[in-house]
């Protein structure tokens, strides 16, 4: 019986959901240039801005800039997160080739991210998701707290199915599972994909790991055996959600590459221009950054 799959496309959300809670500012032209050497990395898809208000998240201020002056390799696709039709025109503006709209399966959290009720939620999204649609855009759906949120505890699959049915049916391409606070052990991920691969086709689910418990890497495998052959990862652990106290980083890119590679997988990415970014923009960030093999190349030199 095979256990794994033959490939699997590694999308790099390190450029938002990365930086979106980063104190340190990264100039325009710095992000740039990080951008560039991930497109020439053999990444496939690349989260590179979100186009909320820089009230809210003011470290991605220049998106619409750095939309339209990333150098655009025709073989990877330039997505943002955008919460709103006016974030949409803003990043069609920007030349996005693909829109991801999020919300929670957790009230509690829904409310503390977007200020709205999930019911609240639908109708907004609905009209972003068509417009984008309209464009030719691709769309994905993000849900946050699949498996535990910070104020409710434990979210139950119901409550995850009934939010991914709403958002199948408003025309989402597919839809990507996070574990946004990092609690989730795989025998969680059992319990919810049992019954989310029992509704849709697992080639329209993505699966968002963070570590804070250390556990990204086993869901993943476990994903896999499910299979699931497409994950969300942030180059070097970067990232954490500013309205989910106590979420650290999304898995590590360099960590799940190290994982898949040795595994046999393939991915299209290659781990050195990968570990290139990721030593960039650490410099820039002035700080040592979690993944387990960024620091194991660090300390050969």
């Amino acid at each position: 019986m095979k256990r794994w799959p033959d490939f699997v496309q590694v999308k790099e959300v390190g450029p938002r959901d990365g930086l979106q809670n980063e104190k340190k500012r990264i100039s325009t032209a710095d992000k740039i240039h990080w951008i560039n050497t991930l497109s020439d990395s053999g990444v496939k898809e690349i989260e590179y801005s979100s186009f909320v208000h820089p009230k809210w998240v003011p470290a991605l201020a220049d998106a619409n800039e750095v939309g339209r002056r990333i150098k655009r390799n025709p073989g990877v696709r330039y997505s943002a997160l955008v919460p709103n039709m006016k974030g949409l025109e803003l990043a069609l503006e920007a030349g996005i080739d693909g829109a991801s709209v999020f919300m929670s399966a957790s009230e509690t959290h829904n409310r503390k991210n977007i200020n709205k009720s999930i019911d609240e939620t639908y109708p907004v999204l609905q009209e972003v998701i068509q417009s984008a649609k309209d464009a030719g855009k691709h769309v994905t759906g993000y849900v946050s707290t699949v498996f535990d949120c910070p104020y409710e505890g434990t979210i139950m699959p119901d409550q995850v199915l009934r939010v991914c049915d709403r958002l199948l049916e408003a025309g989402v391409d597919d839809i990507s599972l996070g574990d946004t606070i990092g609690t989730a052990v795989p025998a969680q991920v059992d319990q919810l994909l049992s019954e989310v691969l029992n509704r849709y086709p697992s080639d329209k689910i993505i699966m968002h790991f963070h570590d804070t418990r250390g556990m990204a890497i086993a869901n993943i495998m476990r994903s896999m055996e499910y299979g699931i052959t497409r994950f969300d990862s942030s180059i070097g652990g970067l990232g954490g959600c500013p309205y989910a106290p106590g979420a650290s980083g999304n898995v590590a890119t360099n960590d799940v590459l190290y994982l898949l590679h040795g595994l046999g997988v393939k991915t299209g990415i290659d781990e050195n221009k990968l570990q290139e970014a990721a030593m960039f923009i650490q410099s820039k960030l002035e700080k040592a950054l979690p993944s387990k093999s960024l620091a194991y190349a660090a300390s050969q030199g």
